[in-house]
């Protein structure tokens, strides 16, 4: 009994692997409507994220093996995206959140809030539903750095979230005044984030970045308790001092059963005009505290005032300097997360899956 062409091509394209996720493109149910006619070939690829960096080469990679099946005449491939959910139940709270992803560090003054809105706008870039939440009650940067002064009318009893680059956003910086501090102990601080999670409208999202607070204090606990995180991501600068503090904040996601997806070492190096690089708070100390962790190292962001001057003119790094060296970085840790996420949706719905396999 001879074989439907639609059949060969589709064991064809069993030997097609998803480059991060080393499975293969049936396996991983990433071919959709897959359709055979008189020798012409039509498909779609479906990325478990828009943020993939490898689109290009699975697209190639699909296109080689099905033109090696006897009679196949043309191929039309259309390249999608769905992001998987992390199979969490957050019905409760009527969050429709497939991934949420928290950024964290030990200490202040590593970059935190700049990586987690330049990762949520680069994933909002890529074709995503993404929103930020800015749990960072005590400095509040996110409205500064995203260039919001204000929420939007609030039409109904849920507020809304401002949106700016694609990115819908929260913040406890829209609700005080500048100037005003906020002196708050576990109640208060529960109440906000319940309401932040709860009380806003965010619609249906990929996903939903958090910037916590510096430290390991009530916030990071709040949060936990009131949400389940698909993961949680450690920034550190390379210095030792850092280091120590990062490593309480690494320990804390795992006392609290979040999923660690890696580190990130921000202000890695400065390049120098004559192109040498100054290891201005040493080197190699995430990738160090990633291995002694046992947990991915995501990579490092170098130095370069632009970040600086993006954040305080309220127009990210990757929107204002797209090409430049931090810029690059910071889209390519985005990816990094969202293929970290992808995994740990697919794991769990029972498919094994380890990065670097």
């Amino acid at each position: 009994m001879s074989t439907s062409l639609q059949d060969r091509v589709l064991d064809a394209l069993r030997t097609v692997q998803e480059p991060e996720l080393h499975r293969d493109l049936v396996t991983l149910g990433m071919i959709k409507d897959l359709v055979a006619n008189d020798g012409k070939i039509s498909f779609t690829i479906e990325l478990t994220t828009p943020a993939c960096p490898l689109r290009n080469q699975i697209e190639s990679e699909a296109r080689q093996a099905v033109s090696m099946v006897d009679g196949v005449k043309e191929i039309q491939i259309k390249m999608g995206a769905r992001v998987r959910s992390d199979g969490q139940n957050r019905d409760q709270m009527a969050l429709a959140v497939k991934n949420i992803v928290a950024i964290a560090s030990g200490k202040g003054g590593v970059g935190k809030s700049t990586v987690a809105v330049n990762v949520a706008v680069s994933l909002a870039q890529s074709g995503a539903k993404v929103g930020l939440l800015d749990a960072d009650i005590y400095g509040p940067n996110v409205p500064t750095m995203m260039g919001v002064d204000g929420l939007p009318p609030q039409p109904g009893k849920k507020m809304m979230p401002a949106e700016a680059y694609g990115v819908k956003m929260i913040s406890i910086g829209f609700m005080v005044k500048p100037d005003q501090p906020l002196i708050w102990r576990g109640p208060l601080l529960h109440s906000a984030i319940q309401q932040f999670l709860q009380d806003v409208d965010w619609g249906e999202l990929d996903y939903l970045v958090v910037d916590l607070p510096p430290g390991t204090g009530d916030v990071q606990l709040s949060l936990a308790q009131h949400v389940p995180l698909s993961g949680g991501v450690i920034v550190t600068l390379p210095q030792a001092v850092s280091l120590e503090d990062a490593r309480r904040g690494l320990e804390m996601f795992r006392k609290l059963n979040v999923p660690l997806l890696g580190v990130i070492e921000n202000m890695s190096y400065l390049e120098l005009p004559d192109g040498q690089r100054m290891d201005v708070f040493g080197s190699g100390g995430g990738e160090k505290l990633a291995e002694a962790a046992n947990v991915d190292f995501m990579g490092g962001i170098p130095m370069d005032p632009s970040v600086r001057i993006s954040g305080d003119n309220g127009v990210p790094v990757v929107v204002s300097n797209p090409d430049s060296a931090p810029a690059r970085a910071l889209r390519g840790l985005a990816e990094k997360i969202a293929a970290a996420l992808s995994v740990a949706a697919i794991q769990s719905h029972g498919v094994s899956i380890h990065l670097g396999e």
